[in-house]
């Protein structure tokens, strides 16, 4: 799920008469980008199949889109915030119709991923300006509403994303193949912008600050240069450039936090505010939604090509596998925010260590389907206990986080923490990718029986990181 606050608004005199229906609007134009969190996955064997995408290049589809998001996303809430909603809103609409629609006439690998980067980046532009809109267009308890069906639909999406992809795949509708997983964002598009000029009101936010464009480009490029080494290293042999390009992009983003930290008086906004990181509590949450995204992104992409690479399902089959995990966290996500309240940090350490046992589970089925083929069903109470710990870490994370930072920088730090996310997903696809593939000479079942460790220990690893977070959420009612 995509988070991202901005600045709290002034109170409005008269609320719009028809912000329900502007809110439906948006909401339909941000499901696409919801539902392209998942929705490419199982459609990535047949993407292989048909362009001969390297495996470096099936890592890139995912990350490409990540990283574009990653990259594009603090600058563009902000600059909602000082030039409009409304406005960014209909350009990233439009720009991720037209996208989609590269996506799906591309002819080679080079030409996906450059399409899919630009789906990111208009994914960027689009979802922070409904969250934004939210927050101006609705008061008190008809906030917490509209944010409510915004993470309803946000999980809903995620489970019926694997589906569709997997629909749409097998359908082959009018021979297009994986190529109707794109294309279906066009309607939606298109639908979703015409209804916007006439339904979503224009918003903005009257003492948002101007906008680091510069340091924005300093971000982005410091992000791809830390991924960039990590996917393309082991079909290179690891040489050299890689290690200098991987220190270069580490520098480039410690540099940024640096100077925003040392600079005073300036009138742009900080892309990665020194006072919030200052406080422990902010640090260790960015690193705990850093890890979760990595291990989750990571195993979905290798799940779908073991799925269907070694044990032969096709596409719907396997989105009806994966669907699993997505039950799982139905089960947890409406009481999670109720006990994080209550218990704080112990209920995400609860769920940490229940995604840990659960792909543990998926880890020891995948081994002992190695020595007997046992298919992917004995998988799947492992995946429901995952999707199980996800509820329970990650829909509480922001708010139990946001209990340690002043009221003034929480739109930047869940700007931060969407950041961390997409971020955290591109990563994933790089490492747990290259781990996987750097085996898949020796079978994919061993390939993924190898990525499972990581994937596991990183879990464990969020776990032992909530002990320092703070002991309870921030209550509803003081949110």
């Amino acid at each position: 799920m995509t988070t991202a606050l901005a600045a709290t608004p002034a109170p409005v005199a008269e609320p719009y008469p028809r912000r329900w229906a502007a809110a439906a609007v948006m909401m339909i134009a941000a499901l696409m980008d919801l539902l392209d969190g998942t929705i490419v996955n199982v459609a990535i064997p047949s993407i292989s199949r048909d362009l001969h995408a390297s495996q470096s290049a099936l890592q890139w589809l995912v990350s490409a889109y990540l990283l574009g998001f990653a990259a594009a996303l603090i600058v563009s809430g902000h600059l909602g915030d000082r030039f409009g909603h409304k406005s960014l809103f209909l350009a990233g609409t439009a720009g991720f119709g037209l996208a989609s629609l590269g996506c799906g006439l591309a002819q080679s690998p080079g030409q996906l991923i450059a399409a899919r980067a630009v789906q990111g980046v208009m994914a960027a532009v689009l979802v922070p300006q409904v969250l934004g809109s939210f927050r101006t267009l609705f008061q008190g308890k008809e906030r917490g509403a509209a944010f409510g069906m915004y993470g309803a639909v946000a999980g809903f999406a995620s489970a019926i994303g694997l589906l569709l992809g997997g629909v749409l795949t097998d359908a082959d509708l009018f021979g297009l193949g994986w190529r109707s997983v794109f294309l279906v964002n066009i309607p939606v598009a298109v639908a979703t912008f015409v209804a916007g000029l006439f339904l979503v009101p224009s918003t903005r936010e009257r003492s948002a600050g101007r906008p680091d464009v510069l340091g924005s480009l300093v971000l982005a490029g410091g992000l791809v240069a830390i991924v960039l080494p990590l996917v393309q290293g082991h079909s290179n042999g690891w040489p050299l450039w890689g290690w200098i390009c991987l220190a270069a992009g580490v520098l480039a983003v410690a540099g940024l936090g640096v100077f925003e930290a040392r600079r005073r008086g300036a009138s742009t906004v900080p892309l990665l505010p020194a006072k919030a990181f200052r406080l422990p509590a902010f640090s260790v949450g960015v690193v705990v939604q850093l890890l979760f995204s990595i291990g989750m992104q990571g195993f979905f992409l290798v799940f779908a090509i073991w799925l269907q690479g070694s044990e032969g399902y096709t596409p719907l089959q396997a989105g009806l596998v994966t669907v699993a995990f997505s039950a799982g966290s139905f089960l947890t996500a409406p009481m999670a925010d109720g006990l994080a309240v209550r218990f704080g940090r112990l209920v995400l350490g609860a769920g940490a260590l229940a995604m840990a046992g659960g792909f543990g589970w998926v880890w020891a089925a995948v081994d002992h389907s190695s020595a007997a083929h046992t298919g992917a069903w004995p998988l799947v109470p492992g995946l429901v206990v995952a999707g199980a710990g996800l509820g329970f870490l990650v829909v509480p994370l922001v708010n139990v986080v946001l209990s340690a930072v002043p009221a003034e920088l929480a739109g930047g730090a869940s700007g931060i923490f969407s950041t961390a996310q997409q971020f955290g997903g591109a990563l994933g696809a790089a490492v747990i990718g290259t781990v996987f593939f750097s085996r898949a000479s020796h079978g994919l079942t061993d390939a993924l029986a190898s990525a499972m460790p990581w994937v596991t220990a990183g879990f464990v690893l969020c776990a032992g990181l909530c002990v320092a977070l703070p002991r309870r959420a921030v209550a509803v009612h003081e949110g």
